[in-house]
């Protein structure tokens, strides 16, 4: 079983991923449109045709998946993280610098007893990140 994530944009959805793809490394492994779909097309209501239906993006070891929704139904996450854990104090600052442009900070790029760099926001899309680079763990006695 593989568990990915999921996210909704109000529109946004080929700006955020162009963006997650210069500042993270992601790749867009699959985007679709309203407009590509079979006929009889269902467009919601707000959206554009060439909005997203769905898109894929490879991203670290992982997926994320995501489309665009309706304005007045997608909101900014409220009670979920995605999580990226770096391998070093300088890549996590880079990614706080870039995700944080625009956005707003929950929890400032810091030291913290699990984490040599730790922090909280929410990007300038809606979507929350916690970014962290893990201290090495003392494994029980």
């Amino acid at each position: 079983m593989k568990l990915h994530t999921y996210v909704n944009f109000p529109g946004t959805c080929k700006e955020a991923f162009h963006y997650y793809e210069t500042h993270l490394g992601g790749k867009t492994v699959m985007i679709s449109t309203f407009d590509q779909q079979p006929d009889p097309k269902h467009i919601p209501p707000g959206l554009e045709p060439s909005g997203v239906l769905h898109a894929r993006m490879e991203l670290g070891e992982t997926f994320l998946l995501a489309s665009d929704g309706p304005k007045e139904r997608v909101q900014p996450m409220r009670s979920a993280y995605l999580s990226l854990t770096v391998k070093s104090d300088a890549e996590a600052e880079r990614i706080y610098e870039a995700l944080s442009d625009g956005g707003e900070v929950f929890m400032p790029m810091a030291e913290t007893f699990f984490a040599s760099r730790f922090a909280q926001l929410r990007d300038k899309f809606g979507i929350n990140w916690m970014i962290l680079h893990e201290k090495p763990m003392q494994r029980p006695a």
